[in-house]
């Protein structure tokens, strides 16, 4: 058995000029050296159903094995962001593959035993291999191709570009979000970021369901970045979305929630622009009214129609969770013409945590409730976006 940190090093070494291919051996190899039998890397799919085996040099593909999240180990260990073993022979690992606290993956390990050098080698195999994952996502399909089970339409193509990851977090925030459906998404988008003691989050959902609609969300978020990154304020970011959307797209009406959330203070402020109002969350109940307020006009509608937008606030308190989600969620409609409803949306997401579930993983079953609602096909799009505030305690004396 090689020496964990000579292994590592000779592998992130290799990493930098490696092909996407090369990588599933390289992981392969590494483990090797560790004393293990083999290693083979999983990608969770976009609908986050399976669990894709990443094809290495020469392999098909079309035959990559797929394991189910639900009921199996590899699940269990995506599912729950902790290693599992399995008790037979070769003994299986099967350890998580996350990007910060974002889930993109597990790692299979075979061996005839599991020492405890072997296991900590394994820890830090997963998680060099995930941030390899990550790096190299950035120029090449490989990734994606693994992660689709059918092609994108041009607008969730589009859409799907300008999205950040799933789910970010700190410390003090978690920010998960989950958007359906994948493959044709159209009106709806999210955006998220962390910067200097700030968590911002944008929801939006445009008019229509086609390329038009996507058009509008992207041109929605690449507004409120541009804003944003310039340190425009609230106002500023809805000010720049509704003049572009006149002005470059006439006719792309579009709701959003636009919230900056302090981290230090717990302070939420948020401009709702015509769309369903967030839902806080507190101690596992709905606060009644909390973050209602008087409605005010879609974006993009433009001159005769402008007015000032109102930043309304709220102070969280810590363990705090803040649910915005596109009208999608809600009016999912079963044949019988009942919806999933508000109630249904915050009884569930209330249970799933109450129960000690990651938020990523809450959010990912409550889509699939979503969409067995639907028998499985929504016909408008469902984004959802959860933020909890926990900073750490006090600990002074």
């Amino acid at each position: 058995m090689e020496d964990v940190g000579a292994a590592l090093a000779r592998f992130l070494e290799r990493s930098h000029t490696a092909s996407p291919r090369y990588l599933p051996q390289l992981v392969d190899e590494t483990a090797r050296r560790l004393g293990m039998a083999s290693a083979t890397v999983y990608l969770a799919d976009v609908q986050e159903d399976r669990l894709v085996a990443l094809p290495g040099p020469g392999e098909d593909e079309d035959e990559s094995e797929a394991l189910a999240i639900e009921g199996t180990v590899a699940g269990w260990a995506y599912r729950t962001m902790s290693l599992r073993l399995a008790h037979h022979r070769p003994l299986a690992l099967w350890l998580p593959l996350v990007d910060g606290i974002a889930r993109i993956g597990v790692l299979h390990v075979a061996a005839d035993r599991i020492t405890p050098e072997m296991l900590d080698g394994a820890t830090q195999l997963a998680a060099v291999t995930a941030l390899t994952v990550v790096s190299k996502s950035g120029f090449s399909d490989l990734f994606s191709r693994t992660a689709r089970r059918r092609p994108m339409t041009t607008a969730a193509e589009m859409v799907w570009a300008f999205l950040p990851p799933r789910t970010l977090g700190t410390d003090r925030v978690t920010s998960t979000a989950a958007l359906e459906p994948a493959y044709e998404i159209g009106g709806d988008a999210f955006d998220h970021g962390l910067d200097d003691g700030r968590l911002h989050v944008t929801v939006v959902d445009a008019m229509g369901h086609d390329l038009a609609a996507g058009l509008a969300s992207a041109v929605a978020l690449a507004g409120c970045r541009s804003i944003r990154r310039a340190g425009g304020t609230l106002s500023d970011i809805t000010d720049r979305i509704d003049e572009d959307l006149h002005r470059w797209q006439p006719g792309g009406l579009l709701t959003g929630v636009f919230a900056h959330l302090d981290l230090e203070s717990g302070r939420f402020a948020w401009i709702n622009a015509g769309h369903p109002p967030p839902l806080l969350i507190r101690a596992h109940r709905v606060v009644p009214g909390a973050l209602e307020a008087p409605g005010e006009l879609p974006l993009g509608l433009g001159p005769g129609y402008e007015r000032a937008r109102t930043v309304h606030q709220v102070q969280l308190e810590p363990g705090d969770r803040v649910l915005v989600h596109t009208d999608g969620v809600t009016e999912a409609r079963l044949a019988t013409g009942r919806q999933f409803g508000e109630e249904q949306l915050v009884d569930f997401v209330s249970r799933a945590l109450a129960a000690g579930e990651p938020a990523p993983e809450a959010l990912r079953r409550l889509v699939h409730a979503v969409l067995d609602h639907h028998d499985g096909r929504l016909q408008d799009d469902a984004t959802i976006v959860l933020v909890e505030w926990h900073p750490e305690p006090d600990r002074s004396p």
